[in-house]
């Protein structure tokens, strides 16, 4: 895989920058917050006039390896609660893996207008009750099933991991730099696990100049991120999580009613 990368980079040194920008700046606001890795990158591909099958396979690539680093690093600047891991993980890959299988069976756009509708009001709630009111401290006690719909949404829909844990988790009074950094963490089981039979199919045909591009800036990008999320105030990431997860949930909603290509 190094070798393939760094092909890449001798041979597209020119051309290969533009998407490690992207790759950069998309997982600086997941690493920071918890979500919007592939919503972001995907929609920068595409302004860059990558074809969309190539932009779909060049994010889960890459995405394989940047939450490998983002995990690290976030481990690294103890944002991980354990125990909130462990009820995690493993209704997670569960609910990632369920996904996979069903994916063909069922037709995931038709409730993707919903589940934004819902993350919109999330979002907004989010951002009234970082204003408005002090986050409190407690333990979640939904969390195995929340991991479990996380994950069969983010393999069915190809995204909705982040934004559906991190802001119900945040709902509950979880603690907002934990939380980031736990999902973050389990993602990597979770993005593993989907992507399995991905790479099986089209083996390292994935890894084109976009892929690089991402990968690069991914995992520069990945320890910057979790350190961000480890010194920013607590207020400031819930209203941060709220307004990112606001905005992309509006970018889903005007693209399924057309007012978006």
């Amino acid at each position: 895989m190094i070798e393939s990368i760094l092909n890449l980079g001798a041979a597209h040194a020119d051309a290969i920058w533009p998407y490690a920008l992207v790759g950069f700046f998309a997982q600086m606001v997941d690493g920071a917050l918890g979500m919007a890795y592939g919503v972001i990158s995907s929609t920068l591909l595409l302004a860059l006039g990558v074809p969309p099958a190539a932009a779909s396979a060049g994010v889960h690539a890459a995405e394989t390896c940047t939450t490998g680093v983002s995990a690290i690093s976030h481990i690294l600047h103890r944002n991980v609660d354990w125990s909130l891991f462990r009820r995690l993980v493993i209704p997670g890959v569960i609910g990632g893996v369920l996904g996979a299988y069903v994916l063909s069976n069922i037709e995931g756009d038709a409730v993707k207008p919903f589940i934004q509708t819902y993350l919109l009001a999330i979002g907004l709630y989010l951002v009234w009750r970082s204003r408005h009111l002090p986050p409190k401290r407690s333990n979640p006690k939904i969390v195995g099933p929340l991991g479990l719909a996380g994950g069969f949404l983010d393999a069915t829909g190809g995204g909705g991991w982040g934004p559906v844990v991190t802001s119900n988790l945040l709902i509950q009074g979880s603690s907002p730099r934990h939380t980031i950094g736990t999902v973050n963490t389990v993602e990597f089981f979770l993005t593993m696990s989907i992507s399995i039979a991905f790479f099986l199919n089209i083996g390292w045909k994935a890894f084109t100049v976009a892929t690089a591009g991402l990968l690069i800036g991914g995992v520069i990008a990945a320890p910057i991120g979790a350190m961000l999320a480890r010194h920013i105030a607590p207020k400031v990431l819930m209203g941060s999580v709220g307004v990112i997860l606001t905005l992309t949930s509006l970018f889903g909603i005007f693209k399924w009613l057309g007012y978006i290509a």
